[in-house]
């Protein structure tokens, strides 16, 4: 199944970037700085309210927009924010980082050959 698959990556991006996909992103990282993850859940549903009533993403928002919603959020929220935060935040077994990508492509590799 895996030989017919056409990967298209822009495409492919385009969708990971639809429906506020870095909303857990921003919740854990405030869980991170310390804030119980029901008050991170509902902040974070704050800040995507405000985004679907203004029509962006949460990485459009200025930090002090953010901080409205979490007086923890500081600069290096934006890192979060992206694509490529978020699939490298996901480093453990069976995650998407691409650590364990390629600890997993070896290890299929492995067993297709033997």
């Amino acid at each position: 199944m895996a030989g017919g698959i056409t990967v298209k990556p822009e495409a492919m991006r385009a969708a990971a970037l639809q429906g506020y996909a870095t909303a857990t992103d921003l919740a854990d990282y405030l869980v991170k700085k310390g804030l119980p993850f029901r008050d991170a859940h509902e902040a974070v549903a704050h800040a995507v309210r405000a985004c679907v009533d203004a029509g962006c993403d949460l990485a459009d928002l200025s930090l002090e927009q953010l901080q409205a919603f979490s007086s923890l959020v500081g600069d290096d929220v934006f890192a979060v924010l992206t694509l490529e935060g978020s699939v490298a935040a996901r480093d453990h077994v069976g995650g998407t980082a691409p650590r364990q990508v390629r600890i997993a492509i070896k290890r299929v590799r492995k067993q297709l050959a033997a």
